[in-house]
């Protein structure tokens, strides 16, 4: 579902930038924000690095590019 919503110039501008950088678009980048600010409040002991690697492992898990890890 598509919904219009009203947020600052700045934060526009800020997301601008940062998705020129990521290679998100615009709406993505909004999009990313609102997702790790989620996460955070769920879980405000985690740092970001933290989060950002969980993510990123999900994403790996997703498109099958993952090895088993062998203890010892």
């Amino acid at each position: 579902m598509t919904v219009a919503v009203q947020i600052s110039n700045n934060l526009v501008k800020e997301a601008q930038y940062q998705s020129s950088v990521d290679k998100r678009s615009l709406a993505a980048q909004i999009e990313y924000w609102a997702s790790i600010g989620q996460i955070v409040e769920v879980n405000p002991d985690l740092p970001y690095a933290f989060i950002k690697d969980i993510l990123l492992a999900k994403e790996q898990v997703k498109s099958n590019d993952v090895t088993e890890y062998s203890f010892g």
